[in-house]
């Protein structure tokens, strides 16, 4: 359903826009439809990588990985200034800190070190 509607308005769209868009036609019968389609597009971007028919063009908003290629613009090195963008707000993304708990320890380490 949500390669159909990427489809159709053929631009990146956030996940609210396309769970208002599905209504119901959407499969869900979730309580919290956009936290299912949110979770399932990141997934499958995780899981399938460059083989996902799914990008995130920036935190929160999607498109179809095929019409995402047609639309960008081609820089003269062969990179994508689009390209550059998406890797720089990803970049970000994952650098942001990590949650401190009470203990004043990032909770990452506080898991390592528990385990």
């Amino acid at each position: 359903m949500v390669e159909e509607i990427l489809r159709e308005t053929a631009v990146p769209m956030s996940v609210k826009e396309i769970v208002e868009r599905a209504g119901s036609r959407l499969p869900s019968k979730s309580k919290t439809p956009d936290t299912v389609v949110a979770r399932d597009l990141s997934m499958d971007i995780k899981k399938k990588g460059e083989s996902s028919g799914f990008v995130r063009t920036s935190p929160g908003r999607y498109t179809l990985r095929e019409l995402w290629r047609r639309q960008l613009p081609t820089a003269g090195n062969g990179a994508t200034e689009a390209t550059s963008v998406l890797s720089s707000a990803m970049r970000q993304e994952r650098a942001a800190p990590l949650p401190i708990r009470k203990d004043d320890k990032p909770v990452a380490e506080v898991s390592r070190s528990s385990g």
